[in-house]
């Protein structure tokens, strides 16, 4: 590791992404415990599916427990419209194969094991780090009998969707999109979580917008909305007693947690600039380095930002290799790589966090299929070659990138000695 003579440890840790409150949260918690309403019901709740409703342009949010409860309902009632009602003791998804971004956190894709669905991950592509459309294309052509993708947008900055859309249209595939991180960003001026057929988004303790947990379905079919409310509170008929005619969950959003939603969220387009200029000052503040930032298509869309990542150039990474869970690099003169990078800012008490390990990787779906763009990969070792460069994107993308703090209540003088260090991890 690089010296850090010079550079003062931060008396107070800069977290990645950290809640940023305002106080009107505590207003409407408060609201909640006075009322007596406590539960999953009541008007936070009301609130927040409004409010959330009218800012993505959507007829209907349910507003329930997690990102991931969401997006397994949207899973799961996606399979129901393919295959219909599952069997007792069965998922929706049982037998099927689908679709997933391989280039995502794995609450993206468990909602597909929980309905005994078999997921294909999808490699990416570099523009936006996000799932390939060259890659999906071939994918059908290897699985032509899939209907269903689950389509997650990294780190807040909006995937190829139009192309992605236009390729499912063709195939007559439906697809879940996992906008979890990408609350508030936009592609075409329409915001994500509303290109799907099912969306999802989520409030969790580090995203742009918190409930300190939650999350939410957005959809235009009230069908589709009724549906998934019965399902998150128990599938409970409308009957004078508990009656139940099918399986259901306890993933309702509390009044409490709704609060905390309804008071973040005016200021989710404040919240978005500040993380704009963070990602903006890194890249002036990093140009002369041999990385560059996490990108996106600016002529179509707006991100939101929630990360500020970077990716080392191939000949200025150093030795790294990682194992399941412990890792060996080299520290090399004008040379650096992401765990050099992350062991030096957590000196100075700054967090920083590897870019997500693709899922193929993952032990728990090893077996599963991987599709690069040239056919099926299993790792770099396997992945197809094209022109000398694996075509394991994914898998490239982990190895040499890493999330740099990109906390909002981050100065900019914190900032600029994060550069510091960053620079001399090059040095």
């Amino acid at each position: 590791m690089k010296s850090l003579d010079g550079i003062k440890p931060f008396e107070k840790k800069v977290w990645l992404s950290s809640p940023t409150m305002h106080g009107e949260e505590l207003t409407f918690m408060q609201e909640a415990f006075e009322s007596n309403w406590m539960s999953t019901v009541g008007k936070n709740i009301n609130e927040v599916e409004r409010i959330v409703a009218e800012e993505v342009d959507c007829q209907y949010a349910v507003a329930l427990s997690a990102g991931t409860a969401a997006l397994h309902l949207a899973t799961k009632l996606a399979g129901e419209k393919l295959y219909g009602q599952a069997k007792p003791n069965e998922g929706t998804l049982k037998g099927k194969r689908v679709f997933c971004s391989d280039l995502t956190f794995d609450a993206s894709v468990n909602p597909v094991a929980y309905e005994d669905g078999e997921a294909v991950f999808i490699d990416t592509e570099q523009d936006t780090w996000n799932m390939d459309p060259v890659a999906l294309e071939k994918a059908f052509s290897l699985y032509p009998d899939v209907k269903l993708i689950v389509l997650a947008h990294l780190y807040g900055t909006p995937g190829h969707i139009e192309e992605i859309r236009d390729i499912a249209r063709k195939h007559a595939a439906l697809i879940v999109e996992d906008a979890a991180e990408s609350f508030g960003a936009r592609y075409k001026g329409k915001e994500t979580g509303t290109f799907g057929d099912y969306n999802a988004i989520s409030f969790n303790g580090n995203k742009i917008i918190t409930g300190s947990s939650g999350g939410m379905f957005l959809t235009d079919s009230k069908e589709d909305a009724d549906k998934v409310r019965k399902w998150s509170t128990q599938s409970r008929e409308d009957a004078p007693w508990y009656q139940h005619e099918e399986i259901g969950y306890n993933y309702r959003m509390s009044n409490v947690i709704a609060g905390v939603v309804r008071g973040q969220l005016p200021y989710l387009r404040k919240h978005i600039a500040e993380k704009k200029a963070i990602y903006e000052r890194y890249e002036e503040g990093l140009k002369d380095l041999p990385l560059r930032m996490n990108p996106y298509d600016g002529e179509n869309s707006e991100p939101n930002f929630w990360l500020s990542c970077i990716l080392i150039d191939e000949e200025a990474m150093s030795p790294l290799v990682r194992g399941e869970q412990n890792f060996l690099y080299q520290s090399v003169e004008g040379k650096s790589n992401p765990q050099e990078i992350m062991e030096m800012l957590a000196k100075v008490n700054a967090e920083s966090r590897p870019i997500w390990k693709p899922m193929h990787l993952q032990p728990i779906y090893r077996m599963n299929a991987f599709v690069t763009r040239n056919g099926n990969g299993r790792g770099q070792s396997n992945a197809y070659i094209d022109e000398g460069k694996a075509q394991d994107v994914g898998a490239d993308i982990f190895q040499r990138g890493l999330c740099l703090p990109s906390d909002n209540k981050m100065t900019e003088e914190e900032q600029e000695r994060i550069m510091e260090v960053i620079k001399r991890a090059f040095s």
